[in-house]
């Protein structure tokens, strides 16, 4: 039996909001463009809807604002290490890539996941294997590699492996 798809005026309204914010942003706030930037807004994600697939749900949100308060105070530190780093001799520093073995694999979770390894200064994700079951990285100073990986996984994996359970 085929399901038959309902028509909802807005399928994705955080998107609606989104793109007429930024409508209004790139114009002036006349009534014209308010009400154009409105159509546009139901219009497009109406239109869209359909081609997207369905995405992962924070499942706990409170945690996804811990995360990302975890992650801003990650990036701090980091950015001192890596500035004392730099500011000292370069023959101190030992880069390296390092595969890190993923437990997650829905689209979401796992970009939030590479990303927040990239915007931590000092790890940049390289590459994700096809099967998506490593995330490479390369690292601007590598003491320990296995404890780096589990740092990794403890503080970016395990929490987004909990918001969105998967």
């Amino acid at each position: 039996m085929d399901k038959v798809r309902k028509f909802i005026w807005f399928p994705t309204p955080y998107h609606s909001i989104l793109l007429w914010l930024v409508w209004q942003i790139l114009h002036d706030f006349s009534r014209g463009h308010m009400i154009l930037g409105a159509v546009f807004a139901i219009v497009i994600p109406w239109i869209v809807a359909p081609l997207s697939e369905k995405e992962s749900v924070a499942k706990k949100p409170l945690k996804l604002l811990t995360y990302t308060l975890r992650l801003l105070f990650d990036i701090i530190v980091s950015n001192y290490d890596v500035a004392k780093r730099v500011l000292q001799s370069n023959r101190s520093l030992q880069p390296a890539f390092i595969a890190v073995p993923l437990d997650i694999s829905e689209p979401l979770p796992l970009t939030l996941f590479t990303s927040s390894v990239s915007l931590t200064p000092g790890t940049v994700s390289v590459e994700l294997s096809d099967n998506r079951q490593w995330l490479y990285v390369h690292v601007l100073h590598l003491e320990d590699e296995q404890q780096l990986i589990n740092l990794i996984k403890k503080r970016y994996e395990m929490p987004l492996k909990e918001i969105f359970g998967c």
